[in-house]
């Protein structure tokens, strides 16, 4: 498998995190200049956003949760040869679902299709990380 293929859904990804961090800065700088928001009412981190820009905000965040988990395993099966199709598969899904989530999340947040995506998500993670678990400690290819 080729080292392209295997960082194209990485790649896809980080994409996704920056877009919602230039969302949610646009929304958040649009809110101070129209005085909507006080610099006073954020500085010490305070929830005083709008609605659309907390949404991106969360969105944002949610980034660094479980793709933190699905970055580490992607270095890691490069660095031990372990990428392979499945793995490249899986990686697709795993990235579609968090843009799905993403997506929902700042559309009109329905928090139980939110709540399925992240957990489709994460279940896919969790069968990435079992398969490659499994291929280390057997030492299989």
């Amino acid at each position: 498998m080729s080292i392209q293929m295997v960082l194209a859904p990485l790649f896809v990804q980080v994409a996704l995190t920056f877009a919602l961090m230039f969302g949610m800065m646009a929304l958040r700088t649009s809110s101070l200049l129209r005085g909507e928001t006080r610099y006073a009412d954020i500085a010490m981190r305070e929830p005083n956003w709008p609605t659309r820009a907390t949404q991106f905000a969360y969105a944002f965040s949610n980034q660094f949760e479980l793709p933190v988990l699905f970055y580490v395993l992607t270095i890691l099966a490069i660095a031990t040869r372990h990428a392979d199709l499945l793995f490249v598969l899986l990686a697709w899904v795993f990235v579609a679902l968090r843009m799905l989530q993403a997506l929902v999340h700042v559309a009109h947040n329905n928090v139980r299709q939110r709540g399925a995506l992240y957990g489709a998500g994460a279940l896919v993670l969790v069968v990435m990380w079992v398969i490659f678990i499994v291929r280390i400690l057997l030492a299989l290819p």
